[in-house]
């Protein structure tokens, strides 16, 4: 079994022989090529890509610099590592290369060890990332696993049973007042179902950037930060854990209108009101407000619940995190806070958190005060 594939891409033949002779005494697969152009042509046609490409610069019909911009286009080709061969007289290249994100260089005339040592560091170096990334794969799918099986089944749980004794009624008798409860349950786990799987869409939608283009559309002058409040106290309002719960609002008066997406702010106060009231006792109530200062505005929510412990406080931002998960079995999928700190890295804003255990937690929006652009004029002036 060979170590892994190598393509060597060398216009001077008894060179190209030389490194594919070492390679192959050494355990390698080799394929080769005399220049760039039948180098993208190999790896177009192999059914397997090389695990890694030793590249002269210097080449006729297709270079080593273009040939690697060529490589680096397909997305299926981005992590196979990248070593130049160089002529102690090409340090331009050298530079170039570099500033593009190659991986290694080897000066020619080439030492065979320290060309396979610098393989096999850059092919152990891919091996790594590849393990790491399916440990995280694992982690990510049995995250999710853990939310379709809780998350999703007990709402879908809640619609079905109802549904079912609705079918009924005739049967059973229920009075009206029943019927309106049990349509009420049918209701609430609609919503809650309905919730998660607008959550899922956004973390996509952030993930691959479409929310850029939504942002770009829908951005405008904010005027009200009541009203971004109010929009997200309305969201939030039949969240079950809002019950008897009272939002008490502190916002400076004016503060200057600024450039945001509406919209989205409301969806990340909506997230922090409500993890606020997920995370504290019943009854206790939820602070919010804003203010404006060295050229910023803070969009801030304060509750005085269960708090964060400091070891945790990077852990929270991942998707489909919640800490202590199987222990606390706290309702939600954990995509919230994810979706906060994308929303807020959208609008060029940072996040911060201020958390004590068992004292509560303060989230804070902080977001550049950009001015809205003047409104052009009929005649084309400005105002």
């Amino acid at each position: 079994m060979s170590k892994a594939t190598v393509l060597i891409v060398e216009d001077d033949v008894n060179l190209l022989e030389g490194i594919r002779d070492i390679l192959r005494l050494d355990g390698y697969d080799v394929l080769t090529a005399e220049n760039g152009e039948q180098g993208v042509r190999i790896m177009q046609s192999s059914r397997v890509p090389p695990d890694l490409i030793v590249s002269d610069i210097m080449m006729p019909r297709m270079d080593g610099i273009t040939f690697f911009k060529e490589v680096r286009k397909e997305k299926r080709w981005l992590e196979i590592p990248f070593i130049f061969l160089t002529a102690k007289g090409e340090k331009v290249d050298y530079q170039r290369g570099m500033k593009l994100g190659v991986d290694d260089y080897v000066i020619k005339p080439y030492d065979p060890g320290d060309l396979l040592i610098k393989i096999e560091s850059r092919l152990e170096r891919l091996r790594a990332l590849r393990r790491a990334n399916l440990e995280a794969m694992g982690q990510l799918k049995t995250e999710i696993l853990t939310i379709l099986n809780h998350e999703f089944r007990t709402p879908l749980t809640f619609v079905v049973a109802y549904a079912d004794m609705l079918n009924n009624a005739g049967e059973l008798k229920l009075k009206p007042e029943e019927i309106v409860s049990f349509l009420q349950g049918v209701s609430a786990g609609a919503d809650r179902l309905r919730s998660l799987i607008e959550n899922f869409i956004l973390l996509v939608e952030i993930e691959t950037g479409e929310v850029v283009n939504t942002y770009n559309w829908r951005k405008r002058a904010v005027a009200s930060v009541d009203e971004l409040f109010m929009a997200a106290a309305e969201k939030v309002k039949n969240f079950d854990k809002m019950a008897g719960r009272e939002l008490i609002g502190a916002v400076q008066p004016g503060i200057q209108p600024f450039v945001a997406d509406p919209e989205y702010l409301s969806i990340c106060l909506y997230h922090l009101i409500q993890n606020a009231a997920k995370f504290s006792p019943d009854g206790l109530s939820i602070q919010y407000g804003a203010d404006e200062k060295d050229g910023e505005v803070h969009l801030w929510v304060r509750d005085g619940g269960r708090g964060i412990p400091e070891n945790e406080l990077e852990n929270i931002w991942q998707s489909f995190y919640q800490i202590n998960r199987q222990e606390n079995e706290d309702q939600g999928s954990g995509a919230g806070l994810a979706i906060v700190r994308g929303l807020v890295d959208l609008h060029n804003g940072r996040i911060e958190v201020e958390s004590t255990v068992g004292a509560g937690s303060t989230f804070n929006i902080i977001l550049p005060v950009v001015a809205p652009p003047a409104e052009a004029k009929p005649n084309g002036t400005h105002a």
